[in-house]
């Protein structure tokens, strides 16, 4: 992991360097991804370009262009009949489930409707003299579609971590897309949780096609009212080339984590803490500490922990990419760290956390103390684990029941009310030279 002294001259360009490879530019390419790229194009287009070009591919021919980017891109040659999980397949991957997982999800499940039921805003009526109703309403969107990974490793947490919310919030019709891969949509824990949760479009299909036949719509998949959902680059990309067609959740970069530690929690503790981001690979670990005792013993905890994971190579990948250890001046220069990196996961494990994270107002979701890892909230606590990443948490919010909600006004006036306030009307129309703006006021006052 590199090392960042907040002392050195050079301090300031390091961390930036490493906001600017964490932010969501678009051009973090492996050289295998690369490679795809000349295979399937015949040239070397930039990720932009790829995804811009296979979105408009699916506007134009549908579902013909979803299952040849599916046989170019995830080598699996799909026949349009095929494209959706069966109702049939559910059911009896729900039936092969392992009782305990069912339980586990159940249980899970009940904690993250718990949570996100609560956060739920309740509409507003506003009454006025004479005879004015004013309401602000929420309503839950219709139909949303979910963008599950299935690359290297299955990940029915993310089911769960987007379809509750939303489930919670309302909507009514969820379809989920992942890649036709044995970690995606033929998964059979995916599939379980699936049908658990009462989902019953599952299509075989990952990258930025999914995300194009989910916001166009084509032929066996309607079209969304918004993609949520982590993904690779590609998917991230065509997310935010179809927004606006659709709502979309965020442009996710790599995970990532800033940890800041004192010599309260065991180096063993923390360097788990660094290596389970890193283990997503791409995934971003940064530790921020005062203390060059910490530091030192936490690096040596990471190199030791690391040789006993599963995901050692790909992991080492990360740490060497995207890890860091930040030696700052004292706590408060350690805490301007984490605010100007504004990271997905902030984990404060200090003998004062609550103190610290009074200073850190930018972060996707924070961990307080060291009884609380981030992968409680990976996979249980209640919040989504769909955060912000790449500095976006200065201004976004994570994934949550309200997020699949829209609000609208509700208008009401009385012949009395109009007469009462159609003077202020008429003024501010007049002044903008709207004059039909203030007629429309002003006839129905002479006629009350």
């Amino acid at each position: 992991m590199i090392r960042i002294d907040t002392r050195s001259a050079s301090a300031r360009d390091a961390l930036e360097e490493l906001r600017q490879k964490l932010s969501p530019r678009g051009d973090i390419v492996s050289e295998a991804g690369r490679q795809k790229t000349l295979d399937v194009f015949g040239e070397a287009l930039a990720p932009m370009q790829v995804v811009e070009r296979i979105c408009r591919e699916v506007a134009e021919r549908g579902i013909e262009a979803v299952l040849r980017y599916t046989q170019q891109l995830d080598g699996r040659t799909l026949e349009a009949s095929e494209l959706r999980v069966s109702p049939e397949q559910l059911e009896e991957a729900h039936r092969a489930a392992d009782p305990e997982f069912l339980e586990t999800i159940r249980a899970i499940r009940d904690r993250l409707m718990a949570f996100q039921s609560q956060i739920l805003p309740e509409s507003v009526v506003v009454r006025r003299d004479p005879g004015i109703v004013l309401e602000h309403r929420y309503v839950p969107l219709r139909r949303v579609g979910i963008c599950v990974p299935g690359g290297a490793a299955a990940y029915p947490s993310t089911v769960l971590m987007t379809a509750v919310p939303a489930l919670a919030a309302g909507v009514t019709e969820l379809a989920v897309v992942a890649p036709p891969t044995p970690f995606g949509a033929d998964n059979p824990d995916v599939q379980a949780v699936c049908q658990e949760l009462g989902i019953r479009e599952v299509y075989r299909v990952g990258g930025a096609q999914a995300v194009a036949a989910l916001a166009y719509g084509v032929e066996g998949i309607a079209a969304v009212d918004k993609i949520v959902g982590p993904g690779n680059l590609f998917v991230a990309l065509a997310k935010k080339h179809v927004f606006g067609h659709v709502d979309i959740d965020a442009i996710a970069g790599p995970s990532e984590v800033v940890v800041i530690a004192d010599d309260s929690v065991s180096p063993d503790w923390v360097a788990l803490d660094l290596l389970a981001q890193a283990e997503h690979s791409p995934g971003s670990a940064v530790l921020v500490t005062w203390l060059p005792s910490v530091l030192e013993a936490v690096n040596e905890a990471v190199a030791r922990r690391l040789e006993t994971l599963d995901r050692a190579d790909v992991t080492r990948v990360a740490l060497e990419e995207y890890g860091r250890l930040v030696l700052a001046r004292d706590e408060w220069e350690a805490c301007q760290v984490a605010r100007e990196l504004a990271p997905e996961h902030l984990h404060i494990e200090t003998a004062r956390p609550r103190e610290l994270l009074e200073q850190i107002p930018t972060a996707g979701a924070v961990f307080l103390g060291a009884h609380t890892p981030v992968a409680l909230g990976d996979y249980v606590a209640g919040p989504s684990h769909v955060l912000p990443t790449g500095g976006t948490a200065r201004f976004a919010s994570g994934l949550a029941a309200t997020s699949f909600l829209r609000s609208h006004s509700v208008i009401e006036y009385s012949q009395e009310g109009l007469v009462a306030e159609a003077s202020w009307v008429a003024h501010m129309a007049e002044r903008e030279g709207l004059t039909a703006h203030r007629d429309s006021v002003l006839i129905r006052r002479q006629q009350s």
